[in-house]
């Protein structure tokens, strides 16, 4: 964190810029930021931030617009939240430094984090590092809940998640392999789907579309608590054994765009949000402190079945 000394220096800066802007016009007064107002280091950088799109995405826009104005108050820089069209999208942007801030999953927090050294897992939600995957059926299968993996699915169509999800693709092919000791593909008669996202694949097994699906155990209780999904239709069959899931992971660039101890006053700023309605855009009752470590057992998982190199 920055020193008494160095918060002196930047408290001077924001306040001599505040007098230089206010000489040249009240146009320009807004771009000022004084020591009053929190002693923030003006800059004409503005952090961007992504999210890896499990969700609804008319929803995520809504909900993380919500977070970067948030966070904007808070730290006294320009943010923006960036939309993603898919998983591996977002982790190139934040390879290419077009985003330097983004909540993944484990999986592309891991490869995020290979591809940019130096960058580090910062925040996790309270939830995630005991994460776990309901596998989901529909009741005309028949299949009923167990706490034994649920073999009669082979017979069943069946979708993932997206192609990168942890808890949607990653952890459960990893679970399947150690269940029945055969990769999805030859576990399954017919050749598993991708929905592209958690919420997806409840709704298709819901509307019978597809027979079974594994997915985010906090989207499916979501879903069910706002009365799109009717869990006694769409039934959970298996609960995984617990693993590390997201994070918000940031890029070593903050700090040379906003200055040393950034990132610090960042990750404060994210765990100290008790807002009901931010948190409900990851959702987590709560967020706390996360590192790199935390998800040492994914990215062995990830190397295991050819997810990372």
């Amino acid at each position: 964190m920055a020193s008494k000394f160095s918060r002196f220096l930047f408290g001077a800066a924001a306040a001599g810029v505040a007098l230089l802007v206010s000489c040249s016009g009240d146009a320009e007064k807004s771009v000022a930021v004084s020591a009053e107002e929190g002693g923030s280091r003006p800059s004409g950088n503005v952090l961007r931030f992504s999210a890896i799109p499990d969700q609804d995405k008319t929803e995520l826009q809504e909900k993380f617009a919500a977070l970067a104005d948030y966070l904007s108050r808070e730290l006294g820089v320009q943010v923006e939240y960036v939309p993603s069209s898919d998983y591996k999208a977002s982790v190139e942007m934040f390879k290419n430094s077009d985003i330097q801030l983004s909540w993944f999953g484990g999986l592309t927090g891991v490869q995020a984090r290979a591809a940019v050294p130096g960058s580090l897992a910062i925040v996790q939600g309270r939830e995630d590092p005991e994460y776990l995957s309901y596998f989901i059926a529909h009741r005309d299968t028949g299949i009923e809940p167990s706490d034994s993996f649920p073999k009669a699915i082979a017979q069943k169509s069946f979708t993932f998640g997206s192609e990168s999800s942890t808890s949607g693709r990653l952890m459960p092919a990893y679970f399947i392999r150690q269940e029945t000791g055969k990769s999805p593909e030859a576990f399954f008669a017919a050749a598993p789907g991708f929905s592209g996202s958690h919420d997806k694949t409840a709704l298709l097994v819901a509307s019978g579309q597809v027979e079974a699906g594994v997915l985010s155990y906090t989207t499916f209780d979501k879903l069910v608590a706002e009365g799109k999904i009717n869990p006694e239709v769409v039934r959970i069959i298996w609960r995984t054994p617990t693993y590390a899931d997201y994070n918000f992971t940031a890029h070593p660039a903050l700090e040379e765009m906003f200055g040393i101890g950034f990132i610090d006053r960042l990750q404060k700023v994210l765990i100290e949000i008790d807002d009901p309605d931010l948190l409900s855009a990851f959702p987590r009752k709560a967020l706390i402190s996360a590192k790199n470590s935390d998800y040492s057992s994914i990215e062995k998982v990830a190397v295991e079945l050819g997810f990372l190199r």
